[in-house]
């Protein structure tokens, strides 16, 4: 199948590296060339525009950071709804509101093109193995057309309904409870730390007790590594818990928890941490107390309010 890739970052690269390997005729976009070049290397072609990719795509995945980024490369002035075939699919996975969602699937429908509503979960690791979960919904028609590459990409499919939204609806919820795991997995290894627990002791045995939870398992040995290169950033989070705030509101719908973790990645952002990997969260409490880190010297005394560099 022809298709392209539309962001190259942890997910989108997984995703189209799969598509290479599995005979799809694939093109990734993205502005990084180390990214065009680590999926040249697998087996795939690369342009920097969306509006440089291949004529007659028959499906095209968009993983960009954000609304307006989906916005810019399907309908911008260098997007790529030109170059799809009469028919073909635009798998979204972008985290977006569910408006907005049912707006793009509008939009494209209006030019003769199918959409799912398809977020995505599984992370770096799920994308790269080709298991990651999609929660996708849309027309049947967009679920015959997106079939083949739904088939290289992911372990499990969820059918959410014919109504664009619905996808990004539980990806919503979704992302409420990931962010807050990540936060709360970031308080208790800071409150472990800073009452003289060793780290990979404390995380050793919360993995196999009743307080573990995947995000656990996932983030915290990145603390334990030192090591915060961003699979995921504390960005995402800033962004998709705003998404979820918003949509409660509309909804009258109060979210203490919620809110108390998005403020916390906000903390964590205004403390320069927003493009870290999003465990390190965790620095807002070390920021907080002057707790050390694992392979981090600990700030000194006269330090704990201050800016972290």
């Amino acid at each position: 199948m022809k298709c392209g890739v539309i962001g190259l970052g942890s997910m989108g690269m997984g995703a189209a590296l799969n598509l290479a390997q599995k005979g799809h005729d694939v093109t990734g976009c993205d502005l990084r060339p180390a990214a065009l070049a680590e999926l040249a290397a697998g087996g795939g072609k690369t342009a920097t525009r969306a509006a440089d990719l291949p004529a007659d795509l028959e499906a095209v995945l968009v993983f960009v950071v954000n609304a307006a980024q989906a916005d810019a490369v399907l309908f911008g002035t260098e997007g790529c709804v030109s170059r799809l075939a009469p028919g073909a699919v635009v798998i979204c996975s972008t985290t977006l509101a569910p408006q907005i969602a049912k707006a793009l699937g509008a939009r494209l429908a209006e030019r003769g093109l199918l959409m799912l509503d398809a977020p995505v979960s599984g992370g770096a690791v799920g994308a790269r193995a080709g298991t990651m979960t999609v929660m996708a919904s849309g027309p049947e028609a967009a679920f015959a057309k997106a079939e083949p590459v739904l088939a290289a990409i992911a372990g499990k499919v969820w059918r959410l309904g014919a109504a664009h939204g619905a996808g990004s609806t539980v990806k919503m919820v979704n992302q409420l409870l990931a962010g807050v795991h990540i936060a709360v997995a970031a308080e208790a290894l800071a409150l472990g730390i800073r009452a003289g627990a060793d780290p990979q002791t404390l995380f050793d045995v919360i993995s196999s007790s009743a307080g573990s939870s995947w995000m656990w398992q996932n983030r915290v040995p990145h603390i334990l590594e030192g090591d915060d290169t961003p699979l995921s950033a504390v960005n995402i989070f800033v962004k998709d818990l705003g998404i979820v705030l918003d949509e409660a509101r509309g909804l009258t719908f109060p979210l203490p928890l919620a809110a108390a973790a998005h403020q916390l990645f906000l903390a964590a952002a205004a403390n320069g941490q927003g493009a870290k990997d999003d465990a390190f969260v965790i620095r807002v409490w070390q920021a907080l107390t002057g707790i050390a880190l694992p392979g981090e010297a600990k700030p000194a005394e006269t330090s704990r309010a201050a800016p972290l560099p």
